[in-house]
């Protein structure tokens, strides 16, 4: 009889793991970047308007306006872009479960967990004017990945 009701408690009162769902994940942060642009042409570049674009998954979630200038010739023109990125729904990439194995920092072999990876476009278009008659079209293109941890926001690789 004990067995019987052994049995039926395991079968009907099984344990199970618990499931957990988080519906609201999201993200902000401030974003800085400084970026030099140097043109080695013997003229002065003349670039139109251009942007910053901040991307996570494909999707954009952060912009910023470059305005129209000139770069004079042989020089290099600094630029800093600094802005707040609202709030944005982390993929299901970034969730832990589906993140692939851990990664360490590199210095201390501490191990980190979760990251997520942000995507930096910038393309700046212009002309160069030779002798002020020639007009050659130019175009310069960034496009960098920054790792991010999930779990503190340090920065854990940035190419381009």
């Amino acid at each position: 009889m004990v067995i019987v009701i052994l049995i039926v408690f395991f079968t009907v009162f099984k344990p199970k793991d618990p499931k957990i769902s988080i519906a609201n994940g999201t993200v902000n942060f401030t974003f800085s970047q400084y970026v030099s642009v140097k043109n080695p042409n013997r003229a002065v570049f003349t670039h139109y308007d251009s942007t910053l674009q901040l991307l996570y998954s494909g999707s954009q979630v952060g912009f910023m306006f470059i305005p129209a200038g000139k770069i004079d010739a042989g020089r290099a023109q600094y630029m800093a872009a600094t802005f707040s990125v609202q709030s944005f729904p982390l993929s299901s990439a970034a969730e832990p479960e589906n993140v692939g194995p851990t990664i360490t920092d590199g210095l201390s072999g501490v191990r980190v967990g979760p990251t997520m990876e942000i995507e930096l476009r910038m393309k700046m278009a212009g002309r160069v004017r030779l002798l002020h008659f020639f007009a050659h079209h130019v175009e310069a293109k960034a496009d960098c990945r920054v790792a991010i941890a999930v779990s503190d926001g340090s920065v854990l690789g940035f190419h381009c």
